[in-house]
């Protein structure tokens, strides 16, 4: 039987550092992670974007907002320390649509208001920077800290750190059961006791909470979000990362392009509907039970249009052909050709809490505190950014409040 002070259930970016905040504020505990996988970070932690987001999206009384600017920086120094592959590239909105116009005033409030570095950019300055894009209107914002890191490299190197500092690493070990006040069971018949457990379990949050009799108001909703490479050859060349004005109601960002840290650039994601919270690509991943809670809740909220969900739904469906993702695209890259794109095998998973009672997706994220354990319940995007100030953040406000 395995014994810690504190348990782990989880071992993505969250997960990881958390434990290693929780070994500077208590040098002597015993720490341990349980991972369902054989090695550290398998899902969100290594397949996302590698955005490092300024945070200027966010309202500025949301947890994101306190988090994600300090969490940036943090993230983009941990790239630096350790020599990781960065590129410093800013990002540029623009608009797509006549309506997103006004939202360039709400955005530049918010920035100042979290403290971010933002500028707003004229037509002329856009086409000096950014000779291929467009933005409705001619309005655009500059925000340069935006960056792209490797989260590979990332976790990678968290793992090295992790060992150092004595972190014990339990991998293929997938949790079944609480069996005691403070123990639960894995599938493999091992117990672990501990003093504090944590739950940083990603798109399987709602599952081990469940087990604890805790937030069971909520589910979890998988959706995919699949790209397309531009050519090399599409003489289309990008100085910066291009986003539209993204509809603030909502935590998906809308088709914008990535340039990775080997120098490909991506255009996507879409945000489609998941048959499984491992639903990457294929059949593969594919859950029967994620199907039909995901068909349940997805489908009230197309009902009832909350937020108008139904619009986005509808606008998602088109753009999972070629030929309606190219025409999304061509709103901020006009000169785009339908021949230019090409399939990526570059997916991720966006795991998204819903809230049964209200009807809605939770936009912020979530962690709910019961007895001697803690469930993080929705790390969503920038989770990745503003993780490892999200950590210390955790730590203060449920560990010694």
């Amino acid at each position: 039987m395995n014994s810690s002070d504190f348990l782990i259930i989880g071992g993505g970016i969250v997960g990881t550092t958390i434990s290693i905040e929780l070994r500077r504020r208590y040098p002597k505990s015993t720490i341990a992670i349980l991972e369902k996988e054989n090695q550290l970070g398998s899902h969100s932690s290594t397949n996302n974007s590698g955005v490092i987001h300024s945070g200027i999206y966010y309202d500025p009384d949301s947890v994101k907002a306190r988090v994600c600017k300090i969490g940036a920086e943090k993230m983009i120094d941990f790239h630096e320390e350790h020599n990781l592959p960065l590129k410093k590239l800013g990002k540029i909105l623009v608009c797509t649509n006549h309506d997103q116009v006004s939202q360039i005033d709400l955005l530049l409030d918010r920035a100042k208001k979290n403290k971010i570095e933002a500028y707003e950019i004229n037509y002329e300055k856009l086409k000096e920077m950014e000779p291929e894009v467009n933005s409705i209107g001619g309005r655009g914002i500059y925000v340069p800290i935006t960056s792209v890191g490797s989260p590979k490299a990332v976790m990678d190197t968290i793992n090295k750190i992790l060992l150092d500092k004595n972190i014990k690493i339990f991998t293929n070990t997938e949790i079944k059961d609480k069996c005691g006040p403070s123990q639960v069971l894995s599938k493999d018949g091992s117990k672990f006791n501990y003093g504090f457990l944590i739950n940083t379990s990603g798109s399987y949050s709602d599952v081990i909470s469940n087990k604890f009799d805790v937030g069971q108001e909520y589910t979890m909703l998988p959706f995919r979000g699949l790209y397309w490479e531009l050519s090399n050859k599409s003489g289309i060349n990008l100085n910066h990362l291009i986003y539209p004005v993204p509809d603030l109601r909502f935590p998906f960002l809308g088709i914008h392009t990535t340039s990775s840290i080997d120098g490909k650039v991506y255009l996507g994601p879409t945000a489609s509907f998941g048959f499984g919270r491992e639903h990457y690509r294929g059949t593969s991943g594919i859950n029967l039970l994620d199907t039909l809670n995901n068909l349940k809740y997805s489908g009230m909220q197309f009902i009832r249009n909350h937020d108008g969900f139904r619009n986005l739904a509808l606008q998602e469906i088109f753009r999972l052909s070629k030929v309606g993702f190219a025409k999304e695209a061509r709103k901020i890259l006009p000169n785009l050709k339908y021949n230019m794109l090409s399939p990526s095998s570059k997916a991720g998973i966006r795991a998204q809490i819903f809230d049964k009672s209200k009807g809605r997706l939770v936009n912020d994220f979530l962690a709910v505190k019961r007895d001697n354990s803690l469930h993080i319940l929705n790390s969503i995007s920038p989770a990745w950014t503003c993780s490892f100030e999200m950590s210390k953040f955790i730590c203060s406000e449920y560990m010694e409040a």
